[in-house]
């Protein structure tokens, strides 16, 4: 078998998801991939190398998901062994298959001179099979500890620790501020990135398990830490970093201008009532200050409610279009990504400041803004580049600084880093508070799913540690 697999890695192109046709998909808010079949990710799965020195699982993965282990087995057919082994890992394949930025194939080995293995593709194609086949099932504890854990924030590293624990046969509670679990997954990101029964159908799972969710309870607020050191025997924040990084300019203050995350919670609560948005761009000119992953969202949806124009500006420079010797392989390649929203329409400038939101009578217009030059990475103004774009709405997708500084964590007295996020043993994960551990982007500042799922689970096994001595829950150290 090994033979066919190195054999077909020469002879077979690397294919990637196909999408329904732009006309189309900007229609509605629905996903628009075009899933493979199972001759497709069989074929795919055989262009791996089974590399003796696995870099997408050691140097890629933060997971550390046994990558050609699993592609190996759907090389092979055994689908639902494949399904079981990506599991081991990750709680949520489904998600990361969708979301995450796919580390492990910037780290293929097959990509140093060739085209890296469709990894984050298989993932979730045969996460997809495995609720189709109904291999994906509750997998309730058989024993229990007696013991309760309280988990604030339901988002990715949330539910990660959750799933962990109960697993262990704890008793989980899940507080969520908002009145549906889920976090930045269901409010944030966009339906045409992740439905949201990709989220309830989890949630179920975890329900089967024995998690329970508390909504609506905003902890520090509604109730104390106090009362859940009392009830708890252990608590694990994982609250998020949802503060975001403002724009201090002249014009500020005029109305029309809203951070990324506000457009995107309206926007998805909007399609969630099939009503309009309490923010709505439908016949406006966009600009979007920001060239991240939020800003391309806020993009997707702008262009889904009949936008005007649509414009993206990023103060940084443009990155190189193919390989960037700044950071070479097995390293994340900081090069040019252009994203399912950016081929819907729009446009992208870089190296562009913001020097003022300008106004009339009140009225947000436009924007006035300036060229720069980055030298010794400071961005310069460059003489006589400076424009006038017209706007009638902004959309500030800038990145987050930290947690939220609210009553939850000056209640809890946990310690902050001096990034401002809370502070934790980076072996133990537990903050200077007895057993208040934290985990995700409350703690590491703003990351990706895969790190927050990574984040949970060894959050999950420092607690089981914590309260038994000892544990026998998977986790990778981070990397």
């Amino acid at each position: 078998m090994t033979k066919t697999i190195y054999s077909r890695t020469i002879e077979t192109p690397r294919r990637d998801a196909a999408y329904r046709p732009v006309a189309e998909r900007l229609k509605h808010y629905y996903e628009f991939r075009i899933p493979f079949d199972n001759a497709e990710m069989t074929e795919q799965a055989g262009r791996c190398m089974t590399c003796g020195i696995p870099f997408c699982h050691n140097a890629g993965c933060p997971l550390g998901n046994p990558i050609p282990e699993t592609n190996t087995l759907i090389a092979e057919g055994r689908l639902r062994e494949a399904c079981d082994l990506l599991h081991a890992h990750d709680n949520f394949p489904e998600w990361t298959g969708r979301l995450c930025p796919a580390l492990c194939e910037a780290s293929c080995v097959h990509g140093i001179n060739n085209e890296s293995v469709t990894i984050r593709q298989l993932e979730l194609e045969i996460t997809e099979l495995g609720w189709k086949e109904g291999w994906i099932v509750p997998q309730p504890s058989a024993t229990k500890t007696n013991r309760r854990i309280a988990v604030i924030g339901s988002g990715p590293a949330g539910l990660a620790a959750s799933q962990q624990l109960v697993r262990a046969g704890y008793d989980v509670v899940v507080y969520e501020k908002s009145d549906m679990p889920g976090g930045i997954l269901r409010y944030g990101i966009p339906d045409f990135k992740l439905e949201k029964y990709v989220i309830d159908r989890r949630l179920q799972q975890l329900r089967d398990e024995g998690v329970r969710f508390e909504t609506n309870v905003s902890v520090g607020d509604d109730i104390s830490p106090q009362y859940l050191k009392r009830q708890f025997d252990a608590v694990v924040l994982t609250g998020g970093a949802m503060e975001p990084r403002n724009l201090n300019v002249p014009g500020r203050e005029l109305p029309n201008i809203y951070f990324a995350m506000d457009y995107l919670i309206a926007s998805n609560l909007a399609v969630k009532s099939e009503q309009r948005s309490t923010i709505d761009t439908r016949g406006k000119h966009v600009v979007i200050l920001g060239g991240g992953d939020t800003g391309a969202d806020c993009l997707g949806v702008a262009l889904r409610q009949e936008a005007a124009s649509v414009v993206q500006f990023e103060i940084l420079p443009k990155p190189p279009e193919f390989s960037n010797p700044a950071t070479p392989w097995p390293r994340w390649q900081q090069i040019l990504r252009t994203g399912t929203s950016h081929k819907e329409g729009g446009s992208r400038r870089w190296n562009i400041s913001t020097k003022q939101f300008l106004n009339e009578k009140g009225k947000l217009t436009g924007i006035e803004a300036v060229e720069v030059d980055w030298q010794s990475g400071k961005p310069v103004e460059k003489p006589g580049s400076e424009f006038k774009v017209n706007a009638d709405i902004v959309l500030l997708a800038l990145g987050f600084v930290h947690p939220k500084h609210d009553s939850l964590l000056s209640l809890f007295e946990v310690e902050l880093d001096a990034r401002g996020n809370v502070k934790v043993d980076p072996v133990t994960m537990m903050t200077n508070q007895p057993g208040i551990f934290a985990a995700g982007d409350m703690q590491s500042g703003a990351s990706l799913v895969v790190r927050c799922i990574q984040g949970g689970r060894l959050a999950a096994r420092s607690v089981d540690e914590y309260l038994m001595g000892t544990s026998d829950l998977l986790v990778v150290p981070p990397i």
